[in-house]
């Protein structure tokens, strides 16, 4: 099979590989779609950051090089779990996990001791067939397309951001940064009741996809104070809740500067050391809120999608073959701002 494999940063390499044999309880899939998301953007341009290099993954059992690809759908081709039946179309869950640890036995296994991912700690599915563990396979229903199914796994990010803060019916809601997860919380937002909900960013197309997906509010922070302008569409009161989607220090500042008194800021960007202003948050008494991952949430994400209450494919801006995913996947990411998700079409299926 080919696949494209991760070296090292700015080195990915089309290659021909070998399917291996089966351990019991894996599956074997036939990828339909594969999105690039910005953990792949991020190893593509200045990685490792979560490939592991020096020792292999404990669960996965795999070091560098590897392929990439963690957002994914498509056919079932092998299978040595009793549960799985070839040919069944599924999405993937890719979330590695341990299943004996303290947080697996207690349900979160997004917090698992061995956590990692399908496609950065392991094998992924920028490739023909990829090989993962039965846990993370789920049925699609006839009604959900394939180019749907490919997004849930950034859907799945935001709902559980969503469902990890403490958002009631009604709350005023913004969010900054309308990147895949940032225009996908705003979506899982709108569907689980949220108010006001105000869209932060500073690319007119991608507030317009914002308006779309459901924001009742956008706001071009390169044209208006983004925090001010929360404060003005909430009549003065500010954000109830905050979601920061984009990982910068600024988002940070705007998404603390935006809410009222008792507020809670969501974290779901990623980004390394950033300053906050303690005397400020104690004194409004707000709350900090990280999220990581997801759990239990691709049943409902599916079922939304069967019926039509949400289409995480409005997102995608592009479909691409996989000899085509560097040139006009990776670079035209970083290159070109207007594209918000790619999919890369391993098997040549339709990439129009």
């Amino acid at each position: 099979m080919k696949a494209l494999r991760w070296h090292g940063p700015r080195d990915l390499r089309l290659v021909d590989l070998v399917d291996s044999a089966l351990q019991p309880g894996e599956v074997r899939v036939r990828v339909a779609y594969c999105g690039i998301c910005g953990s792949d953007l991020h190893e593509y341009v200045d990685g490792p950051h979560a490939i592991p290099v020096d020792c292999a993954h404990p669960i996965s059992g795999r070091r560098a090089p590897l392929t990439l690809g963690h957002e994914f759908c498509g056919t079932v081709v092998e299978s040595a779990a009793l549960e799985i039946r070839v040919g069944a179309r599924v999405a993937i869950e890719p979330e590695y996990r341990c299943g004996t640890c303290d947080y697996c036995r207690q349900g979160q296994y997004n917090r698992c001791i061995s956590m990692g991912f399908v496609g950065l700690m392991g094998d992924g599915a920028l490739a023909e067939t990829v090989v993962v563990p039965a846990y993370t396979v789920h049925d699609l229903p006839d009604e959900v397309r394939f180019d749907q199914a490919a997004v849930l796994e950034p859907a799945a990010v935001a709902l559980h951001a969503v469902r990890t803060s403490g958002l009631r019916p009604g709350d005023a809601c913004a969010v900054f940064g309308m990147g895949p997860v940032g225009l996908l919380t705003v979506a899982m937002l709108r569907q689980c009741g949220a108010g006001e909900i105000i869209a932060v960013d500073v690319q007119a197309g991608r507030l317009g996809l914002a308006g779309a997906m459901g924001a009742s509010k956008i706001v071009d922070a390169s044209r208006e104070d983004s925090a001010s302008a929360v404060f003005g569409a909430t009549s003065g009161k500010g954000a109830a809740i905050a979601f920061e989607v984009a990982g910068l220090q600024a988002t940070i500042d705007s998404t603390l500067a935006c809410l009222r008194k008792g507020g809670e800021a969501v974290l779901v960007g990623l980004m390394g050391k950033a300053q906050i202003d303690v005397f400020d948050i104690v004194n409004r008494e707000l709350r900090l809120t990280t999220s990581v991952g997801y759990r239990d949430v691709f049943p409902p994400l599916i079922a939304w999608t069967a019926k039509g209450l949400i289409d995480p494919s409005v997102i995608v801006t592009r479909k691409v073959t996989l000899t085509q995913a560097v040139p006009q996947g990776f670079e035209a990411l970083i290159s070109d701002k207007d594209q918000v998700k790619v999919l890369v079409a391993p098997n040549g299926e339709d990439v129009r």
